[in-house]
């Protein structure tokens, strides 16, 4: 369930990039790419809740909280990025009609969902 929110995913997408990151670099890395400013709690409240899922690992390094991506979350990271980078690479951008007319449905060519 940890791709279902896109504040999740891409936190550990900065992960995968940086290695391990304090929390508030994170954040503001994330803030820089929204170009808005994120709700501290509801952004603590979403590392707490990859690293109780498995994705992120914790530790404190002097008085700073710093993040890291486990095997699990890199590995969400690696499925996702393929599984978006088929869609794009399939082609040309479907529009509102291609499901109806053929088109490739939302879970790719096995069914498989990448958002479990």
């Amino acid at each position: 369930m940890w791709f279902q929110s896109g504040r999740r995913r891409d936190l550990c997408a900065v992960l995968y990039d940086a290695g391990e990151l304090r929390g508030q670099k994170l954040k503001t890395r994330l803030e820089r790419y929204y170009d808005l400013r994120l709700d501290p709690q509801l952004f603590y409240g979403t590392l707490d809740a990859l690293v109780e899922s498995g994705h992120l690992e914790r530790r404190t390094e002097g008085i700073y909280d710093v993040y890291g991506l486990t095997d699990a979350g890199a590995s969400r990271v690696e499925s996702y990025y393929e599984w978006l980078a088929a869609r794009v690479e399939n082609g040309e951008r479907r529009t509102a009609g291609a499901d109806e007319m053929g088109g490739a449905d939302e879970l790719g060519d096995a069914g498989e969902s990448v958002v479990d």
